[in-house]
């Protein structure tokens, strides 16, 4: 039994490494004093505070009385997914022995990160809802001018420019680093992280595919949807954690219909924005 356990757990560490790595939006992971928040429910409720400005000091009077409003908003969990792996033991053995572990690594690579990410970004755009008409950038030099017109807006909106983070296809993101100018170096640097972020993976609405009589999983591109071309997302603004991930691994032994390996993953999260910081998103289509 002690053998199992530690298969099980080696397992298990090498899928979670391997999400790890795949994903392009850990960053944007909420803080785990969040996570706690909706411990045990199906929504997380966070405060939103609203306060008026300053008036008049009277010398009289002394102050006037500033009102307060204190609100409670909700965020359901939106993110329910998985899937299991079966794999006949002497499949495994005669095929050197790894592919029950390749196929968890390229369940991981080419399904859950990409999925995980796809479904973060449509999501944010889908909440923010200030999606511009969709744009072509010839070059460079027109997507480095994007970036200082967005970056300017949301200078104007007051959104804090630390923890700003840029996500874009790398053919703009290579294009505007190919400029290899003062300008486009500064206005890079200006974020707290640059990320590439493949097409493929990077639309505006998705739509998440479960039709095991088809054999239709995964996700595509919403008929609704578009491709962008570049975010800019203030973490702060976002709501996203994992609430529940069940990466297990059932070795044939234990398995009473099979002599085959099993492994389960399922994820159980929630992506979302503040309601008043829709202003920390700039979407680029």
């Amino acid at each position: 039994m002690n053998n199992t356990i530690s298969l099980a757990k080696k397992y298990t560490k090498l899928v979670d490494e391997k999400y790890q790595k795949e994903s392009l939006t850990g960053d944007l992971t909420s803080p785990a004093s969040l996570a706690r928040e909706g411990a045990n429910a199906k929504e997380i409720l966070y405060r939103q505070v609203d306060v008026s400005g300053l008036g008049n000091y009277s010398r009289n009077g002394g102050y006037v009385r500033n009102n307060v409003k204190i609100a409670w908003k909700t965020a359901e969990f939106n993110y329910d997914r998985g899937t299991k792996i079966e794999l006949d033991t002497m499949d495994n053995e005669e095929t050197m022995g790894d592919s029950f572990l390749i196929a968890q690594n390229e369940l991981q690579t080419n399904h859950v990160a990409p999925e995980g990410d796809a479904f973060t970004f449509a999501t944010i755009c889908q909440k923010v809802n200030q999606i511009d008409e969709e744009k072509v950038y010839a070059d460079g030099t027109e997507f480095l001018k994007a970036l200082i017109d967005a970056k300017t807006k949301m200078d104007e909106a007051q959104v804090p420019a630390e923890q700003r983070i840029l996500f874009a296809t790398p053919t703009l993101l290579n294009s505007v680093i190919a400029l290899d100018t003062n300008k486009s170096r500064e206005v890079l640097a200006s974020f707290a992280k640059t990320v590439a972020v493949p097409q493929s993976r990077f639309f505006t609405k998705i739509s998440l595919l479960s039709d095991e009589q088809n054999e239709e999983f995964g996700f595509e591109k919403d008929a609704e949807g578009q491709d962008l071309n570049f975010m800019i997302i203030h973490k702060p603004a976002i709501i996203k954690f994992d609430k529940h991930i069940v990466s297990d691994i059932i070795p044939a032994r234990l398995n009473a219909d099979a002599d085959a390996d099993i492994s389960k993953y399922r994820k159980y999260g929630l992506v979302d924005v503040y309601n008043n910081k829709h202003a920390g998103v700039y979407v680029s289509a």
